[in-house]
This record gives structure tokens, sequence and C-alpha cells, in this order.
């Protein structure tokens, strides 16, 4: 969510450390790792094991793919009890939590709406609003019936789809840091394209990774710096996916509430101990506002939210910053922003 947004500062390593860097195409996006250690080969066989969980977790929550595991319950689960795979069943479980948590601001069952305005296969056009009435009645996570015990899913009318979108990349890194972590890696950036990110450790003597967020207007200009150190960061902006029709834009951040692209807003950033929960995050604030978002950090701890909005005068932006009213990051954590 963040096109060509995030730039790292390089670091002169010691003679010892090793700095491996590789990438991978996966939900959509190109996953990246920088890591260091001490032996190349040992990094590069650990990052290929991180890039395979990545691709079967695309393979198991992709709704482009006819096969995976999310397809398979959006076609069945109106008609009967879907048996799901114990991680995917309690990442749904979660998805539900933040949608109940954030009002209906975050909402896994989105995906009707993404297709109605064409941004499932890249066919953007301006739906009817009768059409959108219509599909309304097809969102909403209230929809959805979930039996913990014996871990299924089911949709309680025709129509409804389940659109991780919002999560899933941060969740699979999450998994990435998981996997690093096991292997013995003290110091690694995790990425998901340009929405989602986790800073594992630090760099040889540095302190924090050097994140740098872009302008929402312009790519190659910074909007603000962070320092990051076993904490995440994911933003949410206008500009990653939008049609222009009359002169006015329309992005693909949908308010699950009106069924219309989100307005007002440029771009999110969210800092967060989990990514999947930053990632989450991201989406639900661009739809909240500041207010609104204001409300859930009272009783949310330990995350940071940057808004970045129209200020009325042509590529000029206002910029809000909150933190949660309990905030203690841990002595092996950094989440600052500043240089």
């Amino acid at each position: 969510m963040l096109v060509a947004a995030l730039t790292l500062s390089p670091v002169q390593a010691a003679d010892t450390v090793v700095r491996y860097e590789a990438s991978h195409e996966a939900m959509g996006t190109v996953f990246a790792v920088v890591v260091y250690g001490q032996d190349r080969d040992y990094l590069a066989e650990v990052v290929n094991q991180v890039f395979e969980e990545v691709d079967r977790l695309d393979g198991q929550m992709s709704n482009y793919k006819p096969e995976s595991e999310l397809s398979v319950i959006n076609r069945e689960a109106a008609r009967r009890d879907v048996i799901v795979e114990p991680k995917l069943f309690q990442l749904i479980r979660d998805s539900l939590r933040h949608s109940a948590e954030t009002q209906g601001a975050f909402d896994v069952t989105v995906g009707p709406l993404m297709k109605l305005w064409g941004f499932f296969r890249g066919h953007e056009h301006l739906p009817p609003q009768a059409e959108i009435t219509r599909v309304l009645k097809r969102v909403g996570y209230e929809h959805l019936r979930l039996n913990s015990s014996a871990r299924t899913i089911r949709f309680d009318e025709d129509g409804i789809e389940l659109d991780l979108g919002g999560i899933a990349k941060g969740y699979a890194v999450d998994e990435a840091v998981k996997i690093l972590r096991s292997a013995g890696v003290a110091s690694a950036l995790i990425s998901s394209g340009t929405s989602s990110l986790y800073a594992l450790g630090s760099p040889p003597g540095v302190r924090g990774w050097k994140v740098t967020l872009r302008d929402p207007y312009d790519a190659h200009k910074a909007g603000d710096i962070f320092r990051l150190q076993n904490y995440s960061l994911s933003t949410s902006g206008n500009y990653e996916k939008f049609f222009k029709i009359g002169g006015k834009t329309y992005c693909h951040i949908m308010n699950p509430h009106t069924g219309m692209p989100v307005e007002n807003m440029l771009s999110t950033a969210v800092l967060a101990p989990s990514t999947t929960q930053s990632d989450a995050l991201s989406t639900s604030f661009f739809v909240l506002g500041v207010n609104d978002s204001r409300r859930y950090l009272h009783t949310h701890p330990n995350l940071t939210a940057v808004f970045y909005q129209p200020s009325g005068t042509p590529r000029r932006f206002n910029r809000v910053e909150l933190r949660s009213d309990s905030y203690q990051v841990g002595a092996e954590q950094v989440a600052e922003i500043g240089e």
C-alpha cells in the first residue's frame, strides 16, 4: 500500500557479519527480506523457507485462485458448514474481532464491493447507486457464523465472500518472522510489497531500522521517517489503486457501510507490535478517520497512527499523529518517528 514508499538507509556491516537480500513475488506483490548473519548460505536457505511459507499462504488465502481454501469457503459456506484449517480459522476469527472493534470499518466480507467497482481484476468503473445498494446486502461481517469447537464457518445467505486482502500480507510477514526467529536470525527486515513490514532486531551497529514513508502526493519525497526494532509498520494510501472520472478520484479502499471509496484521506500509517495488527488497522483507520480512530486508541494499547489528509491547498497535506492512551514499548523494541 506504499508505492515506492519504503527506503532503507545503507548500513556498513562489521567484517564478520554478512548481509543477504532477496525478493519473491507472491500475493500480488513482492516480498523482500534483508537479513544479517554469519553464513550467507545459511541465510539464503532460511530466506527460501520464508518464501516457501509465503507461497503456501498465498495458495491457501488467495481469492484469485479457484483451488485455494479461501475460494472453497466462498463457494460452499452459504450451503454448508465448512471445516477450516486451524491457523486460517484463527486468522478469520481475529479478522472478525477487528471488524467488531472497528464497528465494521475493517470487514473481510468487502469482496463483492471490490468486484463491483472493478478493483478485483483491474477493470475499474463507477457503478450505479442501485447496484451499490444491492451489493451492500451481501457485505457485513455479521453474516459469518463461526463454530470454534467444530472449527467451521458458515454464511447466513448467498453471495457472501471473504476477502483477506486487508490482513493476509501482514499475517504472512508475521509468519516469516517466526521462521527467522526459530532459525536464530536476530536482525532482519521483512516487507510485503509496499504495504507492511516488520523490523526484527536492528542492523549491526545501528539503533533500529530506518524506514522512510513516502509523501502521499509524491513517491520521490519523504513524508515521515521511522526507526523500528521488533515492531511493525503498515500503511494504506489512496495512491495505490485508483481511477478518475470527471476529475474525481476513486480509491480502492472501501467504506463497508456506504459501499463507496473513502474520501478525504490520503494515507494512514500504523505502528504496532504485530504486522497482522498494523495491516488491519491501517485500513481501519483510513476508513474511520481521525476522530473515530482516536476513540479506538483510547482502549487499545501500544499503537501509533499517522494520518495524512488533504489540506485544501494543491499537493499539500495535513498531518495528524495519534498514540494509544496506554503506551509502553518494551526494552527490546523501538517504535519512533523522526530521525
